[in-house]
């Protein structure tokens, strides 16, 4: 289904996660004309085209979803893979640990044992959902979130890891820390992160 978003936007219902990136794969090598952003969801894709015919993108995004969703195989990579180095000394580490019910030194262990993906970007610029994280580290967020949480912050919550773009109120539960910049407003594009992107954590 496609719906109207204010004036200018329209948001496709795609599904799932996979046909997401596959749509916005799809938009980004071939971007109809007056479209100007395209942000992909857990399970929608809204297109932003203030210059664009109404008729003739409706029906452009509507072939495009369907060949998306009915697509198989892996999902196109979104560029290289990245890899972040991490110090693990979070706050949060050894409550991870005893929530999990293993030790510190395994909860790194699986935290760098796995690649992930990035899902899509929310909540504030930059902050990237990574679809992928092990099982056992999948922990209930903070009961009182935290006031502030620094930049390069890595984190769990439920099926998701995270790195803190900016300094920002959180309630992820902080396995360590990063020096590596996933938000610079100076940078083309200013985010390190992009949906479908590959992204493996390893002990610096």
């Amino acid at each position: 289904m496609i719906r109207p978003v204010g004036e200018h936007a329209l948001l496709v219902e795609t599904g799932s996660l996979a046909a997401s990136h596959r749509l916005d794969a799809a938009l980004r090598a071939e971007r109809p004309d007056g479209v100007v952003e395209v942000v992909p969801g857990p399970e929608t894709v809204l297109v932003v085209a203030p210059g664009a015919d109404p008729g003739r993108l409706r029906a452009r995004l509507a072939a495009l979803a369907g060949s998306a969703a009915g697509a198989v195989g892996p999902v196109p990579d979104a560029g290289p893979a990245v890899t972040i180095p991490v110090v693990y000394d979070g706050a949060d580490l050894d409550s991870v640990a005893a929530l999990a019910g293993i030790s510190a030194e395994e909860v790194v262990a699986r935290h760098t044992g796995r690649e992930l993906v990035v899902g899509w970007l929310g909540f504030a610029p930059g902050f990237a959902y990574l679809t992928g994280l092990d099982p056992v580290l999948e922990v209930p967020r903070l009961d009182t979130p935290r006031t502030s949480v620094p930049a390069g912050s890595v984190a769990v919550a439920g099926p998701y890891a995270a790195v803190y773009p900016t300094a920002s109120p959180g309630g992820w539960r902080l396995l360590g820390r990063t020096a590596t910049r996933v938000w610079d407003v100076t940078a083309e594009p200013p985010s390190l992160f992009r949906p479908g992107m590959r992204v493996r954590f390893e002990r610096a």
